[in-house]
């Protein structure tokens, strides 16, 4: 069957917008294992929470060993799969957006970092384990009120700000040689990419956005990354691009359209500069297994 787009996986229709599923080695996601195996992307948070074990991740291209005592928090999105499982027990949560307080989740979203993988000490799983099992509990409730539904919401927002503050505290040990402005402008200029990079694609257009000059954001994002504006606008590109390379039939022409580049012989310039191949030959090398 012709695949014409990355499959996304959207949150199950329920009255409280969250799923919460205990996982082992041998009930892995219950009837969303064969999904989890397969590349997709969620139009939701989802939060995988490690108690024990070794699980294997990829994540835009990108493979990360998770050990026990590990959270791993999906942004909607994000193109993922399951690697393979050891010995593993946890949980696994989905949360629908609009539940999640703003503030938490521009904690997440702001993030300098891809991939949001938090690694608990012993006090701090014991805080993650007990709202987990807290809004298990309230969740498996068989006749929940509005009033239940509340209590639910407010478990889910104290989960998510207890994981936002322990990121937050795990990137600010990374970055604390920056300065605070710098970081603030590194963050913003990266949100504002990920939400136009479709349709704006000139560091003067973000820069314009944010009341600064080109070369100042690009000195700022030098120093406190090491890469140009021009860089994590391409970047963001082109991750989309190998994407719907890897995981769709859709022509180089029908993706160049859909990245916003009318001239597709542009486009694979512009790729074959960036990723160091051409897409046709990025596609025949990386074809996915069926």
């Amino acid at each position: 069957m012709k695949k014409t787009d990355i499959e996304i996986v959207q949150l199950t229709k329920n009255q409280i917008g969250i799923e919460i599923i205990p996982t082992s080695d041998h009930t892995t996601l219950g009837d969303r294992r064969e999904k989890v195996f397969s590349p997709h992307r969620h139009d939701h948070y989802t939060c995988f929470f490690l108690e024990s074990g070794h699980v294997n991740f990829n994540f835009d291209f990108q493979n990360f060993d998770i050990q026990r005592s590990s959270l791993v928090i999906s942004r909607p999105g994000q193109v993922h799969q399951l690697g393979f499982t050891k010995d593993i027990k946890g949980w696994f949560l989905a949360f629908d957006t609009s539940i999640i307080d703003q503030n938490a989740r521009m904690l997440i979203e702001q993030s300098l970092s891809n991939l949001v993988l938090l690694r608990l000490d012993e006090d701090e799983k014991k805080w993650i384990v007990g709202l987990i099992e807290l809004m298990y509990a309230a969740a498996s409730e068989k006749q929940p009120s509005n009033l239940h539904t509340e209590i639910i919401k407010t478990l889910i927002n104290a989960f998510f700000y207890k994981a936002a503050i322990l990121f937050q505290a795990q990137e600010n040990e990374r970055i604390k040689a920056y300065s605070l402005r710098g970081i603030e402008i590194t963050k913003q200029f990266r949100q504002l990419v990920k939400a136009h990079f479709l349709l704006l694609k000139k560091p003067a257009d973000y820069a314009s956005m944010m009341s600064i000059t080109v070369s100042y954001l690009n000195d700022t994002l030098k120093l406190v990354t090491g890469f140009s504006s021009t860089w994590f606008i391409q970047n963001e590109l082109f991750t989309e691009a190998q994407r719907l390379l890897f995981y769709t039939d859709k022509s180089i022409k029908e993706i160049a359209f859909e990245l916003g580049y009318e001239d597709y012989k542009y486009f694979i310039r512009l790729f074959g500069k960036k990723v160091g191949t051409s897409p046709a030959n990025f596609r025949k090398t990386n074809k996915p297994s069926s």
